[in-house]
């Protein structure tokens, strides 16, 4: 239980050297750029992979259930909501955190090991600004158009998985989409994943920053992050959620 304790406080003082840091000139905007591009644009790829099963298998799992009610046209809206309000935003998140955090935190750990963080503080450079803050931000930023994007393609991957078995215009299928979507929807989703990818970030760099020397450490941070990470972001939806249902009532 000490251990415990002492881990979250350690955890609350490294967020709050964060916001200290992170409003504190110099600004490292080409390192923030480059992390940006490392954190964002080289997950495309699986996010987009990602989003398209999800759509697809939803689809077509959903079907059965709908047909037996006679509720096949609400199918479109069914699998729309869902991906935009919950899906989407979570799995893509528990994606980012597998292949982010767990990227971040063994990084900063090598980085550790070979004292490379040791030989910044002695040139004058400060390592907290330019390996956390960098990439605390870029993962905030670059996370809510991941999961625009993976929504997107999962909505394609819905449009496909509806025409296995059936023959929907695209036209008529995204109206159906768009009709059933509304702002209370869109927003709440996108506003949880900024805290997505602030907590990812965040708690990849603390156990890369703080890990224990030698190889078995940087292991050790790359495991704990991702543990930890998608145990954040299951703890905020949780908490988006009820704050959300309160505002709806």
């Amino acid at each position: 239980m000490d251990k415990f304790f002492l881990e979250v406080t350690s955890i609350a003082s490294f967020t709050l050297r964060f916001f200290k840091e992170v409003f504190k000139p110099p600004y490292e905007f080409n390192e923030l750029a480059k992390q940006a591009f490392m954190i964002g644009y080289k997950s495309f790829g699986l996010v987009a992979i990602t989003g398209f099963i999800i759509g697809l298998v939803l689809t077509i799992q959903s079907r059965p259930t709908l047909a037996k009610f006679g509720a096949e046209s609400l199918l479109a809206a069914m699998v729309a909501v869902s991906i935009v309000r919950e899906i989407g935003p979570v799995i893509t998140a528990l994606i980012f955190a597998g292949k982010v955090g767990s990227g971040i935190g063994a990084e900063l750990a090598s980085m550790k090991v070979t004292e490379q963080i040791d030989a910044m503080q002695v040139s004058w450079t400060n390592p907290f600004k330019y390996l956390v803050v960098t990439r605390v931000v870029a993962a905030t930023l670059m996370l809510p158009m991941l999961v625009l994007f993976s929504d997107a393609v999962g909505l394609l991957g819905a449009f496909v998985g509806v025409n296995l078995k059936g023959d929907v215009s695209s036209t008529l299928f995204f109206s159906y989409i768009f009709n059933s979507l509304e702002y209370k929807d869109l927003i709440p989703a996108i506003v949880k994943t900024f805290f997505f990818g602030f907590a990812i970030g965040l708690i990849g760099c603390y156990k890369g920053y703080y890990s224990d020397k030698g190889t078995e450490g940087v292991g050790k941070a790359a495991n704990s992050a991702v543990v930890f990470a998608s145990l954040a972001v299951f703890i905020i939806d949780m908490i988006a959620v009820q704050i959300t249902s309160l505002l709806n009532y």
